[in-house]
């Protein structure tokens, strides 16, 4: 892992850990075990380190995603790999995937131009689920629904099962199993 990773990993955790706000580039820097020029030299600000951080994350699950979906053999099985993906990768990610949760993308940054960007980035989940769902209503394996609505409402159970799990003391192991099971009931195409 090279130096600008480190700084990438610790930003992600402290992040998620201590919020935009109550986390510095010197904890980053210290965390990383790399100086405080060499965040800057890589970086240049804190918000675009954030970005940056953020980004890597989103990344990285939106290409899980897509090949566990372009694995699928039909729309609906893409459903409900999508789902499963994500929220597999937010138990694999415990430490860094809260940068997502805590810090609001919209408020903390602070920039227009950053929020854009963010609104642009994270449209990318619908529109893969999207494309799922269309696929599904193409092959006959989901009801004829409204795909951008469908994807809208999938998203956001895949977001509260997250937040669930991150933010409540609520033990509720087969939470993410139900999950799916509700969505896939939710569009599937009567039998």
């Amino acid at each position: 892992m090279t130096k600008k990773d480190h700084i990438l990993r610790s930003a992600q955790v402290l992040f998620g850990r201590e919020g935009y706000h109550g986390t510095t580039v010197k904890q980053i820097a210290e965390t990383a075990g790399v100086g405080f020029g060499l965040v800057s030299h890589y970086f240049g600000s804190k918000e675009e380190l954030f970005l940056q951080a953020g980004f890597g994350i989103i990344d990285d699950l939106l290409g899980r995603l897509r090949a566990a979906a372009d694995e699928a053999p039909s729309g609906l099985k893409a459903v409900r790999e999508v789902v499963r993906t994500y929220l597999n990768y937010t138990q694999e990610h415990r430490n860094t995937f809260p940068m997502l949760i805590r810090c609001s993308p919209f408020s903390d940054v602070e920039n227009l131009a950053g929020r854009e960007e963010i609104a642009a980035k994270f449209k990318e989940f619908f529109d893969e689920i999207q494309r799922c769902v269309e696929r599904g209503v193409a092959d006959g394996s989901i009801a004829d629904v409204a795909p951008e609505q469908t994807a809208s409402i999938i998203y956001f159970n895949i977001m509260g099962t997250v937040r669930t799990r991150f933010l409540t003391p609520y033990d509720m192991p087969d939470l993410i199993e139900e999950t799916l099971e509700f969505v896939t009931r939710a569009v599937a195409r009567d039998a």
